[in-house]
This record gives C-alpha cells, sequence and structure tokens, in this order.
C-alpha cells in the first residue's frame, strides 16, 4: 500500500490501526466493438466563424477515442482533439469521415447542420 497523501484526501488522522484507506476508482467504461457504435458526424462553428466536423456517441475509454481520432486526423490531412467523448476535426469533413468509420466498421451517419 502507498502511503501517498493524495490518495488520502478527505481523511485527515484515524485512530484504528486496521484503518485501510479508500480512494474512489473511476472505472473507464468499456469500449464496444465498432459494429454496435452509433455515431453522428456534425459540422460545428468554432471561434471566429471557422468550422469543424464533430463525431459524437462514441462509448468507450478515452485512448481509444483518441486513437480514433488520431487515426481520422491523419487520414484527412488535418489537425483537431480527441476529448470528452467526441472527436473534432477541423474543417468541413464530414462525407470523408463517414467514409473511413463505415470502412472501419462503424455504424456512422450524418446528423445537423
Amino acid at each position: 500500500m502507498t502511503n501517498d497523501w493524495k490518495d488520502r484526501l478527505g481523511v485527515v488522522f484515524s485512530t484504528n490501526p486496521d484503518f485501510k484507506y479508500e480512494t474512489d476508482a473511476e472505472e473507464t467504461p468499456a469500449t464496444l466493438d465498432p459494429a454496435r457504435q452509433n455515431l453522428k458526424v456534425w459540422l460545428d462553428r468554432l471561434k471566429g466563424g471557422r468550422v469543424a466536423t464533430v463525431v459524437r456517441g462514441f462509448v468507450g475509454s478515452g485512448d481509444d477515442l483518441a486513437a480514433l481520432g488520431k487515426e481520422l486526423k491523419k487520414s484527412c490531412g488535418v489537425g483537431g482533439t480527441a476529448k470528452d467523448g467526441e472527436i473534432i476535426i477541423q474543417g468541413d469533413h464530414r462525407d470523408r469521415v463517414i467514409e473511413l468509420l463505415t470502412k472501419a466498421g462503424y455504424r456512422a451517419k450524418r446528423a445537423g447542420g
């Protein structure tokens, strides 16, 4: 057991010699296989009037989301980010993103603007 003070936040002192500090371990959601994912591809306006392609509806871990985002960005040849359960690709690449996702086995469709 580590005795790191960050693991014990909220507990100052205990007189019980058998006391075990309990930390809330965040459970990472299990990543669904591509055939069970329902992804929606949106066009969104960012600050300054820029447009971005946004993929929403991904169910899974942050690492898998980042890996999918990296693959989409590389295939489109643009930048972007993957966080908070969505992938943001710079520019209007909806058709290309939907094509890439369906080739990878995901269920993806165009939504919104």
